[in-house]
């Protein structure tokens, strides 16, 4: 796992070596165990259009051997790489079965000599999270290459003079003509959901390369990204017809993801939370080691309705794991939000990302890698959005004088908050209730909106809100249009493992653990369980109001009845209520009158006005104000 970087010049202009430096030093949080750089000066010997760096944490040999970048054929073939290939073994037994030698134990050197064999091939045949670069001297081409779905990050610059890339958008920065004028578009995405997906970022001219993708380049222009992994084309409607059957083979290929992600030659560990999926990755690791596994959870003292650490001992008890809890108040909350703010490229609107990240700091002390279950709830429907279209048609079904003189009244009347079982209730309700007339597609936008229409009086242009909708549904017909056959909840799931998954999710993850040396795998996010999760009819995963169907009945008598049959819970800090009291000072010293109007897009009373609904409990608020203030925040920095 390392932090990788890089500039081609398209012109005679040589490569500074300082540049490099600078974005290596940006990445060495990424990996503090060795940094390397390598110019290309093949030409007059002197100048160099080509530099590579590279941030490395040791996790697979971790000699000297394994340095980066790496080198091969008479330094004919250069890597950066940022991630883990799983299956490397099998690889490197095909290419020395082709006449191919190695001298290293590491997955690095099979990757580079996969890439120098098969070129953009052998990106097919990788089982793992990457982001990497490859160059080949002699050719004086190569290509950057992010994983099927984008676990790993990669960030670039291209224009007529050359390409930039690296894995943080605060290394790419280091460039003195970085161009930092902001993307409205992607500003106005970041406020309306909460994320920024690719290809875009909060720079106008920085790109974020999209899963499942390549860009080759040569020694005088670079091709527009090029897509080599697709999503099965077919779901929902395959040769699958005993669930007993398909329970027993979502195991299998489960049992089978969690082993071939526990490679390492470093300490590994789990991030457990109690909840379905990190305690099916906690069951399996358990089985396959034969070993005391390590587990990680964060709880809260404050504010016990946010706490899972009950849930995540009954897990650790269960398998006898060497169980970590990290125990945190209010101040610790308090304390680690500017750090956090500080450290991103770009501003985040997760505020999950929080606890992420003091999980992470917290699980470095023990272990350098930590599998945990994120994937699940894309693949087996387990957000409560999914839910949403049976309980809006539930609903439509009672008298519509019940409806509008009884239901909707009392939804109206009653305070919406994360931190009450009602509250929550009352805010999903109404968020429901925004979208009744769409289309399941419309719907699932609508609901994963962070920005309420009652909220969009923070914006100085409502008519960008409703613009920025419509181009998300568009995008989101586009995705799966092409998987045939899948009924309403696939095609949904499709579009948030494209889309919204390695936005949101995966880039947070990414952010929170790599702050801190720690390396995350997901297998749920292996391509065999991705395939069979996709090939499962919608009723494998929801049914009667059921989230994870198949999952809670695929574990029965594996995981304890009170794990399986647990209302589902997000990991989350409680932000909203902190924002009611002793983060107030944090937040209005921030998100300023200079602050909000400077990004042209916001205006001062609307978010005034939104601050005002949310502490006196009107309204809740949380998310969106999250996303103001990482945004003033980045804005200010």
């Amino acid at each position: 796992m390392c932090g990788i970087c890089g500039v081609v010049h398209f012109t005679d202009e040589p490569v500074a070596s300082d540049l490099i430096e600078r974005c290596c030093r940006a990445l060495r949080h990424r990996g503090p165990d060795h940094t390397g750089m390598w110019f290309d000066r093949t030409g007059d010997g002197l100048s160099a259009r080509v530099g590579l760096g590279a941030a490395r944490l040791a996790v697979l040999d971790p000699t000297p051997a394994g340095h980066q970048p790496m080198h091969r054929q008479a330094d004919r073939f250069h890597l950066v790489f940022n991630g883990e290939i799983y299956n490397f073994c099998e690889i490197r037994g095909e290419l020395a079965r082709a006449g191919e030698s190695f001298v290293t134990h590491g997955d690095t050197e099979v990757v580079l000599a996969a890439c120098a064999r098969w070129g953009v091939k052998a990106l097919s045949r990788f089982n793992g999270m990457w982001a990497l670069a490859f160059y080949d001297s002699l050719t004086r081409s190569g290509f950057l290459s992010r994983d099927p779905f984008g676990i790993k990050p990669l960030f670039y610059t291209v224009d007529a003079a050359g390409l930039c890339f690296a894995s943080e958008l605060s290394a790419l920065t280091q460039a003195d003509d970085f161009d930092r004028g902001i993307d409205r578009d992607a500003l106005l995405q970041h406020l309306q959901f909460g994320y920024i997906a690719h290809p875009a970022t909060i720079y106008r001219e920085a790109r974020r390369l999209p899963p499942g993708h390549y860009l080759d380049f040569t020694a005088s222009a670079a091709s527009d990204p090029v897509r080599y992994y697709e999503l099965p084309l077919s779901t929902g409607d395959g040769d699958i017809l005993d669930y007993s059957e398909v329970c027993a083979r979502l195991r299998g290929v489960l049992g089978d993801a969690v082993v071939s992600q526990r490679v390492a030659d470093v300490p590994i560990g789990v991030f457990l939370s109690g909840g379905l999926d990190s305690s099916i990755t906690v069951a399996h690791l358990s089985e396959a080691t034969g070993q005391q596994v390590q587990t990680f959870c964060v709880g809260y003292a404050d504010e016990r309705s946010y706490d899972e650490t009950p849930f995540a001992r009954i897990v650790a008890d269960r398998f006898g794991t060497r169980h970590h809890e990290l125990i945190v108040t209010e101040g610790d909350v308090l304390e680690a939000i500017p750090l956090l703010l500080d450290h991103l490229g770009e501003p985040v609107g997760d505020s999950s990302i929080i606890p992420t990240a003091l999980l992470s700091r917290f699980a470095r002390r023990s272990v350098t890698v930590a599998l945990s279950g994120d994937g699940g709830d894309e693949l087996f429907g387990g957000y409560w959005r999914y839910l949403g279209h049976n309980a809006l048609a539930a609903y439509d079904r009672l008298p519509q004088l019940i409806r509008r003189l009884i239901a909707e009244p009392i939804l109206g009347a009653l305070s919406a908050s994360k931190s009450s079982g009602l509250g929550n209730r009352v805010r999903q309700f109404r968020k429901l209730l925004q979208a009744r007339n769409c289309d399941s597609i419309a719907r699932h936008i609508v609901w994963s909106r962070i920005l309420s229409p009652e909220a969009e009086s923070i914006l100085t242009d409502r008519a960008e809100a409703a613009a920025c909708e419509r181009a998300t549904i568009e995008l989101a017909r586009r995705l799966t249009s092409r998987v045939v056959g899948a009924e309403w909840l696939n095609r949904i799931l499709a579009f948030d493992l494209q889309h919204q998954l390695p936005a949101d999710m995966l880039q947070k993850v990414d952010l929170a653990s790599m702050m801190h040396s720690l390396e995350v795998r997901v297998p749920f996010l292996d391509p065999a369980v991705v395939a069979q999760a996709l090939a499962m009819p919608s009723a494998f995963k929801i049914e009667r109001g059921q989230r994870k169907r198949i999952l809670v009945d695929a574990y029965r008598g594996h995981l304890p009845d009170s794990i399986l049959d647990r209302s589902k819970k997000g990991f989350e800090v409680p932000f909203g209520e902190f924002l009611r009291g002793s983060l107030a000072p944090m937040f209005l010293d921030t998100v300023t009158r200079n602050a909000v109007e400077s990004l042209g897009m916001l205006s001062y009373e609307g978010v005034q006005e939104l601050y005002r609904e949310h502490c006196d409990r009107r309204a809740e608020h949380a998310d969106l104000l999250f996303a103001v203030l990482s945004l003033c925040w980045w804005a200010r920095k």
